[in-house]
């Protein structure tokens, strides 16, 4: 008898090997509003109690006029967003260029869109390649509030790995 665990793994899997990725697709997430819980937790888990995140009154004070949510929040949600699928041939490998480019406040509702930037070769890895993800994360308004990319190292397929 298989575990529910298992099960409900076993439904989000969609194996995919390098030579299936195209470059220009791309994926839309659901939406997550950003509460006050999701800042207080954030801010206890990482340490980060900075007023522009905690203290109403001094944002009041400051050009936004509220509290923010931390960067480093919204690029969490984003990335757990996109995660509604497992592929059992790649593996995040890191991201690079991240940018915090508008603020996010308590009520903000975040979507990403996802974009195959580019394919590249695996480097020391010649039965691997990079895919580079294009991560573009939107508040309400449809406005960009956050840009990274997001680096896979994907399996190429066993027949094309040996012609390499």
């Amino acid at each position: 008898m298989t575990s529910p665990c298992a099960s409900s793994w076993e439904d989000k899997m969609v194996p995919g090997f390098f030579e299936d990725f195209e470059v220009g697709a791309q994926r839309q997430t659901t939406g997550r509003t950003i509460t006050e819980a999701d800042i207080v937790l954030h801010a206890g888990q990482t340490g980060d109690f900075y007023p522009h995140h905690m203290d109403e009154e001094w944002c009041r004070t400051q050009p936004f006029g509220r509290r923010i949510a931390h960067g480093t929040l919204i690029f969490s949600v984003g990335v757990g967003l996109t995660a509604g699928v497992i592929n059992p041939h790649a593996m995040s490998y890191g991201y690079d260029r991240l940018r915090f480019i508008r603020p996010v406040f308590i009520g903000d509702t975040i979507r990403v869109t996802v974009t195959i930037k580019e394919k590249r070769d695996g480097g020391k890895r010649p039965h691997h390649g990079i895919i580079v993800e294009g991560c573009e994360i939107f508040n309400q308004k449809q406005e960009l509030v956050l840009a990274c990319e997001h680096l896979l190292l994907v399996e190429r397929r066993p027949d094309a790995a040996r012609k390499r």
